[in-house]
């Protein structure tokens, strides 16, 4: 199981670095979604994919790092740094956060719930 998730993590990570919000999303269930930092749900793959097309027109240099992965049974925490430059500022960015993920038996997202600072974030758009 350890080296599965492994290679999720990886091709997940690959996913973020392609720009494309499909590929982002490939990696949810169909009726998975994702909640950061307790906000609205992105629900659905379709939900999913918005939530990355946010991100990609926020960043648009986007590149992302798997920072390490932890597992318990079917509960995953996916630890990211991302850097690249906010698209209207033009300001550098190197955010760090982390999914935490639950897995169906195909190893698709079910639930995934994120976590970055957000003020933090908004300190280094703003420059």
């Amino acid at each position: 199981m350890t080296e599965a998730i492994a290679a999720i993590a990886a091709n997940y990570t690959a996913a973020w670095n392609s720009g494309s919000p499909e590929a982002v999303a490939s990696f949810y269930a169909e009726t998975g979604g994702i909640v950061i930092n307790r906000g609205t749900p992105w629900e659905g793959r379709a939900g999913v994919q918005a939530m990355a097309e946010g991100f990609f027109a926020d960043v648009p240099d986007l590149n992302l790092t798997c920072d390490g992965v932890r597992i318990a049974g079917d509960h995953v925490a996916f630890l990211w740094t991302f850097t690249g430059h906010h698209a209207e500022t033009r300001n550098p960015l190197r955010i760090a956060g982390w999914e935490e993920w639950n897995l169906d038996g195909e190893g698709k997202v079910i639930a995934s719930r994120g976590w970055f600072d957000a003020e933090d974030y908004a300190r280094q758009v703003a420059g």
